[in-house]
């Protein structure tokens, strides 16, 4: 058997905080800005932490399980 590798796709769109956490951007950001308020544009600018459903998950694919 080989090694374990990461799943490069993610590993690549997320940042692993220092408690752990698996940090993401937030959808619709990336055109029709001028539909959206500014406040809307602001929050989406934010980044948040994947649904706690998928952190085991993502921790398998990182290689971090």
């Amino acid at each position: 058997m080989g090694k374990m590798k990461p799943h490069k796709g993610l590993q690549k769109r997320t940042k692993v905080t220092g408690t752990g956490k698996v940090l993401r951007k937030k959808a619709n950001k990336g055109h029709l800005m001028s539909g959206k308020t500014s406040k809307r544009r602001r929050q989406l600018g934010k980044t948040t932490t994947i649904a706690a459903c998928d952190q085991k998950r993502a921790n398998r694919l990182l290689g971090r399980a």
